[in-house]
């Protein structure tokens, strides 16, 4: 039996408290067979006393099913964890209850949609990336996070032309980090052709996994991309992170603001304030400078007003900002001085001024 098919059988052990297999992790260093005696030696970092020894137990169960294995031996080489940058806390959440949350995390806002189709991923990488030019400028670079939380259909690595896996770092994830933002996504915890077949507790352990598991450091602020609804992804966000506002991302014909103000409604009911609407795909220019609403007018602004909210801002429907998401490189950073980058800062500044407000009330 070769090395390679000995890792192949041990993808079926996972790393405790993920659905992310030892191989992957990038923690079997070596792995061999020889006269029916199986070798593998593994490198783990971990403070945790119980998880080396889980895993050789796992390790071991599993190379034991494997025909003509008469003996195993596993070596764990185990670094001591460094201390976390963000440690866990217990605060007021916004829910009844208390929440755990990183210290280090100054605010928290979710980006949101009642329906799918809405560029809402799109508006959260640019919206992302127009914080850090505008805090990097400020002497504060690597201060934002993005959590994409879009469980079925993450497509933030794409957009952020990030590839590869994060590191594990004791119990914590690293996250992977470009445009100088830092990003963590299911998408770089699955393979590109599995889809995502999960009921809601799996959903719910995920996201809490991300805001518990995850180094992010010290952050300004993190960006969190939920997944188009209001089921259980929202709830479990609001249940574990405690939010400091929730942007609602529309495009202006009815069919998407009508969910919209429905996903909106829902923040409210959780106690989680709405810091304003942004209208996405707004209207085209054509090449005279003619503005085309090609999906209605108005809808933005009306949805603000039955939310009791304000309209943050319209971003135009132009190619170059789908060709951004597309290369991994979004417009406000291939083409920060464009109309759509300009709005991307606009928005970014206006969102730090209204988090910065004392207890921001009504933001």
């Amino acid at each position: 039996m070769t090395t390679d098919e000995i890792k192949e059988h041990l993808k079926q052990v996972k790393y405790p408290g993920f659905s992310r297999d030892i191989v992957s992790f990038g923690l079997v260093r070596s792995a061999g067979m020889l006269d029916g005696v199986v070798k593998v030696s593994l490198a783990l970092t971990t403070s945790d006393p119980k998880v080396p020894l889980h895993i050789k137990t796992e390790v071991e169960k599993c190379l034991r099913v494997i025909p003509g294995v008469k003996e195993i031996l596993v070596e764990v080489s185990v670094a001591p964890a460094k201390a976390p940058a963000a440690t866990a806390a217990v605060q007021g959440g916004n829910l009844a209850g208390n929440h755990a949350a990183p210290k280090a995390i100054k605010y928290a806002v979710a980006i949101a949609s009642g329906k799918g189709g809405v560029g809402k991923s799109t508006f959260s990488v640019n919206l992302a990336a127009a914080l850090a030019q505008l805090l990097s400028a400020q002497g504060r670079p690597g201060r934002v996070g993005l959590m994409d939380c879009d469980i079925y259909g993450p497509s933030v690595p794409l957009m952020m032309g990030i590839q590869g896996r994060p590191e594990v770092d004791g119990d914590s994830l690293v996250p992977m980090e470009r445009h100088g933002v830092k990003v963590m996504s299911m998408g770089f915890l699955v393979d590109d052709n599995t889809p995502v077949v999960w009921r809601g507790p799996m959903i719910m352990k995920t996201i809490q996994q991300f805001v518990q598991n995850v180094r992010w450091g010290d952050l300004d602020i993190l960006l969190v991309d939920l997944p188009p609804g209001t089921g259980d992804a929202q709830l479990s966000l609001v249940q574990t992170l405690p939010l400091d506002g929730a942007i609602i991302v529309t495009t202006p014909q009815p069919a998407a603001t009508n969910v919209a103000r429905k996903g909106g409604l829902m923040f409210q009911k959780v106690n989680v304030p709405i810091i304003g609407v942004a209208e996405n795909m707004s209207f085209f220019v054509d090449p005279a400078g003619h503005k085309h609403a090609l999906f209605g007018s108005g809808g933005g602004i009306v949805t603000a007003e039955k939310l009791g909210t304000v309209l943050l801002g319209q971003v135009p429907l132009i190619p170059a900002i789908r060709e951004g998401g597309d290369t991994g490189t979004p417009i406000v950073v291939s083409q920060p001085q464009s109309v759509a980058g300009q709005t991307f800062r606009d928005l970014a500044a206006d969102l730090l001024a209204r988090l910065a407000k004392p207890a921001h009330p009504n933001l």
